[in-house]
């Protein structure tokens, strides 16, 4: 049985719904990704069957498709969250897994272009963690 999502923009301009099953779940280190999430990767599901359907918004989507590469980047015009989009060139659906409200019970599949991650991003898991944003007077941060 297909499953069906909802997702949003942070503003709540626009939302959508994903019905099927994602073909895969890719972290993607590449530096197209790093610069169009502003972080150390983009965390995109993919589906070549899926069917996205725009509720709410849908004139607040714009999509960037980046010159001779695959690479494309919907986002809400109001406030810049990232937001799926149906590539023309893949054929495939690509969801960014934050854009979504629903639970996503799917871990991703790979890292992908590991060879570009970025050079702040090596030994994460020896660096203090928190529950919040810690106060000032902690003196690790």
């Amino acid at each position: 049985m297909d499953k069906k999502y909802s997702g949003s923009c942070l503003c709540g301009s626009v939302r959508f719904e994903i019905e099927g099953n994602f073909d895969s779940f890719y972290l993607c280190h590449c530096k197209h990704c790093q610069k169009d999430t502003g972080s150390a990767h983009a965390a995109n599901l993919f589906s070549e069957s899926a069917i996205l359907t725009w509720c709410k918004g849908e004139n607040y989507v714009k999509t960037y498709n980046l010159p001779n590469t695959l690479h494309s980047k919907s986002f809400c015009l109001n406030c810049g969250s990232a937001l799926p989009n149906k590539s023309e060139k893949s054929g495939f659906i690509v969801v960014p897994a934050g854009s979504l409200d629903s639970t996503l019970n799917v871990r991703p599949n790979a890292h992908l272009f590991v060879s570009s991650k970025a050079s702040w991003e090596h030994h994460l898991d020896s660096i203090p963690s928190f529950e919040k944003l810690p106060s000032k007077s902690n003196k690790n941060i």
